[in-house]
């Protein structure tokens, strides 16, 4: 069988404050788009297997896939095993949710295997308990995310916008990233400003909300996320911002010259570009 796990953008990421377990309660506007990783699953005797394109990419526990798969196997008393060979284009410590999207789509492909007849929200809800990004993942819809990423209020409406995709080849890691937040310097903008503009397809004012918080303690590990915000800027893109913690950024144009101009500008000079855009599905389950 073969999958596709669709990465995601944060149009908005604003952190609210640090939990007593340890986590941070969010709120963001998330989206997917039409970057994805390809995944062949097949069932075998035993086991799990797990191999890929990429060299870095873990074959073992440490695998969100393996995770997902061996949390399947052992809840529904699954008597076989499955191989997996995961073609990886989404890139790596990039806030672009490519671990998450590959656990979720096994899940969705184990779910059709072995006949377990899952709902999507069973599904997000098996996923919530090995990464906070996956619920999101299983739905591959844009949605106003709050809580850790497990609460999920869908936006039902087409949003129209081509992304270039810029990730320098440091990346960045999520822990350090939230480690490094002060959170009394925060300023917070209201998510839902930009919900509504989606919603009244106010691309104008999409932009002007665009926001993360996560940006500035992820700039100061990996200075190319302001350059090539600025750079994104100066080719007239209409706006530019970090995915999730970096460190890829995305810029937003509904211009194909302005894409196309800024593809071929940075193609070369960083570790990572690539044209995309919002992926828009149908209305969610």
């Amino acid at each position: 069988m073969k999958v596709r796990a669709y990465a995601k953008v944060n149009l908005a990421l604003d952190v609210i404050r640090k939990r007593e377990d340890g986590y941070h309660d969010l709120e963001m506007i998330m989206a997917p788009i039409t970057l994805h990783d390809l995944i062949y699953i097949h069932i075998i005797d035993q086991g799990i297997e797990i191999n890929s394109n990429s060299k870095i990419v873990p074959n073992d526990e440490r695998n969100i896939m393996y995770k997902v798969a061996q949390l399947l196997i052992d809840r529904y008393d699954i008597p076989k095993g499955v191989s997996i060979f995961v073609y990886k284009h989404i890139p790596m410590q990039a806030g672009l949710a490519g671990g998450s999207a590959d656990g979720a789509a096994v899940i969705k492909a184990m779910n059709q295997l072995f006949h377990l007849h899952l709902s999507l929200k069973q599904m997000a809800d098996i996923g919530k308990e090995v990464g906070a990004d996956i619920p999101f993942c299983i739905y591959e819809k844009m949605a106003f995310v709050g809580g850790i990423g497990e609460k999920l209020d869908f936006i039902d409406i087409p949003f129209e916008s081509r992304l270039l995709l810029v990730k320098p080849k440091k990346g960045v890691s999520t822990r350090r990233a939230f480690e490094s937040l002060n959170l009394n310097q925060v300023i917070h903008q209201d998510c839902r400003t930009m919900k509504q503009a989606i919603i009244d397809d106010d691309y104008d004012k999409v932009i002007e909300q665009l926001q993360n918080t996560l940006e500035l303690p992820s700039i100061e590990m990996v200075p190319e996320i302001a350059k090539i915000k600025e750079e994104m800027l100066n080719l007239g893109f209409d706006g530019a911002l970090m995915s999730g913690s970096g460190s890829c950024v995305f810029g937003m144009t509904r211009d194909k010259e302005i894409l196309e101009k800024g593809y071929q500008y940075f193609k070369g000079k960083y570790f990572f570009v690539r044209k995309t855009k919002i992926l828009n599905k149908g209305k969610s389950e």
